[in-house]
């Protein structure tokens, strides 16, 4: 079908993604660059809080899930499959079940090991009825999902805070306007649920926001029609939304099931009291380019685009050909000294038999922060280039040293 929102049409465009069956894609190299970004930035975050990153198996048994009840309730979403012996299992769209299975196999744990904080970023699978928007809304997509264990409710709510305050400070690197909004907890379950969404006209939750700050839910949270701030009565604002981030206070509603116990300092058995905290990783990409870029060309949040610098040499058959080529080579060394971090995240437009002008323009549509061009103005004394900040609009000149200063300040993951 037609691309049918503009994250969709700018990344097939771009050959970021290539689409295979319904609601599954090829993630093109690019993409990939720009995933794995995403996923360094968000590693920070979860070492920052204690994070211990694992890997869980995607198959996942029947029978686990039949013990928690989601089996059942969790419906035609589950894609489900039989082994040759006749053994069920679900691809995993989520992971409580198995990772509650794997800290109750830890025998002996002490409540001095608590806080456990355990996550994986890996692909997840969930049956859409309607898969749409590309990435958006698919049937395969890429999560970073964090499971924690604390020794009491108390500390359980302080983990809760600590990783909605990692997920705060992952949006601001990225540069996102995101809203925290009060969730309901769905077929994960647990009492304490919160969404974090990127306002958009093509997102799918409805929300409801107090224009000074004090509430914000999605409607489906609501007692029939809530109308003003139940903090100061302002009349509350509606907007749509794309979710990219969902954390939930669980309790002990999975570890009692698979009896995730520890001891305490008595020496008694106690079960831990749990949280889950989903990020999605691919959905985080489609809407960041949802919400930041143009009609026709992508803007990305620099931190994670896939290549910061597109340098573009003079067109073939141009009196700046030779010298221009020879002194954007010599940028480019120049920049790989002084900055080597950016020299593996650079690109050369060497298709000379194209005009400056074309190759700009397909710069632009692919939302390389930086475009570095050995223009007209190439041959002067001393040589100056024409560099183009996208994301600010900006077009500057600027002398082999003013191009390295400017490009001092770019951050890669």
């Amino acid at each position: 079908g037609e691309p049918t929102c503009r994250s969709q049409k700018l990344m097939l465009q771009g050959g970021l993604i290539h689409p295979s069956s319904p609601g599954c894609y090829y993630y093109m190299p690019p993409a990939v660059r720009a995933m794995e970004k995403l996923i360094k930035v968000t590693d920070e975050e979860m070492r920052a809080v204690g994070g211990q990153k694992l890997n869980m198996p995607s198959l996942s048994s029947a029978e686990l899930w039949r013990a928690s009840g989601r089996w059942d309730r969790m419906g035609p979403e589950l894609f489900r499959l039989a082994d040759r012996h006749g053994r069920g299992y679900c691809l995993g769209p989520t992971h409580e079940e198995a990772v509650t299975e794997l800290v109750a196999a830890q025998s002996n744990l002490s409540y001095k090991q608590l806080p456990l904080r355990l996550y994986q970023v890996t692909r997840k699978f969930r049956d859409e009825p309607k898969p749409r928007f590309g990435l958006l809304r698919s049937r395969e997509f890429y999560m970073k999902d964090m499971y924690t264990f604390d020794a009491s409710e108390e500390a359980a709510r302080q983990t809760y805070d600590l990783v909605c305050d990692a997920y705060r400070s992952l949006f601001d690197r990225l540069g996102l306007p995101f809203i925290k909004v009060r969730a309901a907890t769905g077929s994960i379950g647990g009492t304490v649920s919160h969404e974090f969404q990127l306002p958009a006209g093509v997102g799918e939750d409805r929300l409801v926001v107090c224009p000074d700050g004090h509430f914000a839910a999605n409607v489906e949270t609501l007692n029939g029609e809530q109308t003003s701030c139940p903090t100061c009565g302002e009349k509350l604002a509606q907007t749509r939304g794309i979710e990219v981030g969902h954390t939930f206070y669980l309790g002990t509603k999975y570890s009692s099931v698979s009896n995730a116990i520890f001891y305490s300092p008595e020496n008694k058995p106690q079960l831990a009291e749990m949280g889950c905290y989903g990020l999605g990783i691919t959905r985080i990409l489609a809407a960041s380019i949802e919400v930041l870029s143009t009609e026709d060309s992508i803007r990305w949040p620099s931190l994670i685009a896939p290549y910061q610098l597109c340098f573009i040499p003079p067109k073939r058959g141009s009196k700046e050909e030779e010298e221009g080529a020879a002194l954007l080579e010599r940028v480019y060394d120049d920049l790989a000294e002084a900055l080597p971090h950016l020299a593996g995240d650079s690109v050369l437009d060497d298709r000379t038999q194209l005009t400056i002008g074309r190759r700009l323009k397909d710069a632009n549509k692919l939302g390389y922060p930086y475009v570095v061009i050995a223009g007209k103005r190439v041959c002067e004394d001393p040589p100056v280039f024409e560099v183009w900040h996208q994301n600010t609009g900006q077009v500057l000149f600027l002398t082999k040293e003013g191009v390295i200063e400017l490009l001092s300040k770019v951050q890669v993951p």
